[in-house]
């Protein structure tokens, strides 16, 4: 019988791993381990594996391994592929995989309705003030949505989903994409980049990260931003160079920011590190800005997204076993 090993695996993923196993009878076995140099030779005596994780994994030698075992594929049940020696593994004949749109609408739902929300409404700065039962008004009058511009870099999948929420919503949206799709045409007017920084009233990313979006938002960037302007990453975290953000919030370059995901996460979130020290001073100078909401990681985390995942990810392997080739390879 064909064996996969699942890194990683959380509670709440079970029922779904459950669900596809009687539905394809295919042995499914899960730890709770990331995927590394000191637990690949767990994947010893299986015919695929399937990983979840923030953690990096560069070192060769995994790759060697896993070819080694006569594992033929690296299946990623995330969309982030950034974490792979894509050179390695594609040296050594493993297919990597992705699962590129598990559910569009979970990150664009946080986005919109939630972070962008609060942002503009002025909510972190009057729970910071009543936590001092403080209820005065000042300084909270808040914008309408309607009569925003909101810019989207990167208009894939999630950002189309972010681009038909905000337009439903009356927003006038503008896009910074190199590819245009003719699906969006009548939400969404295409600009270059420039252009989105300086005209747009809310900047919200949806790029994969590589080494041209590494630091797109920079320092440059965000003094092209309006002061009364509000940033968003539910992408990846170095997409926005951190200290350059810091200095943009206190110098008022900017007047606020949500962040899903943040530069040196990895073993911050999505663990519990109340009892433990965490080794990130820009995310504890960010928490305490009452003009940026701080999520961790979780714009994916809903429950038609952790199904999608499942499902997609192990599909993948068994398309790939059977010598098929799967539509989300990505080397």
């Amino acid at each position: 019988m064909t064996k996969i090993l699942m890194y990683t695996v959380r509670p709440d993923e079970r029922a779904a791993i459950d669900a596809w196993v009687a539905a394809n009878d295919i042995q499914v076995d899960t730890n709770t381990v990331e995927f590394g140099p000191d637990t690949v030779d767990l994947a010893k005596g299986y015919d695929g594996v399937v990983i979840q994780q923030h953690g990096a994994i560069p070192d060769e030698m995994v790759y060697q391994k896993l070819k080694a075992f006569g594992i033929k594929q690296q299946t990623l049940r995330i969309t982030g592929y950034d974490i792979v020696n894509l050179d390695a593994a594609t040296a050594n004949g493993l297919v990597v995989t992705n699962v590129p749109a598990y559910s569009p609408r979970s990150v664009s739902e946080l986005v919109v309705l939630a972070q962008v929300m609060r942002l503009i409404r002025h909510l972190g700065e009057a729970s910071a003030r009543e936590a001092k039962d403080d209820y005065s008004w000042a300084d909270l009058e808040a914008p309408e949505i309607h009569n925003l511009t909101v810019g989207i870099i990167g208009a894939g999948k999630i950002g189309s989903a972010v681009a038909r929420i905000f337009r439903a919503l009356g927003a006038t949206v503008i896009v910074s994409d190199p590819v245009k799709r003719p699906e969006l045409a009548d939400t969404v007017s295409y600009v270059d980049l420039n252009t989105l920084l300086t005209t747009s009233d809310v900047v919200t990313v949806h790029t994969p990260l590589d080494g041209v979006t590494t630091h797109l938002i920079d320092a440059d960037a965000l003094r092209k931003m309006k002061p009364t302007a509000y940033l968003i990453n539910a992408a990846r975290g170095p997409i926005v160079d951190t200290e350059a953000l810091i200095k943009a919030l206190n110098d008022h370059t900017i007047a606020g920011a949500a962040l899903d995901t943040i530069e040196g996460e990895a073993g911050i979130f999505g663990e519990d590190r109340s009892q433990t020290l965490v080794d990130n001073q820009a995310l504890e100078t960010l928490k305490a800005m009452p003009n940026v909401e701080i999520s961790p990681h979780i714009g994916f985390y809903t429950d038609a997204a952790v199904k999608n995942m499942i499902d997609i990810s192990l599909d993948d392997v068994k398309t790939i076993l059977e010598g098929g080739k799967s539509a989300h390879q990505v080397n």
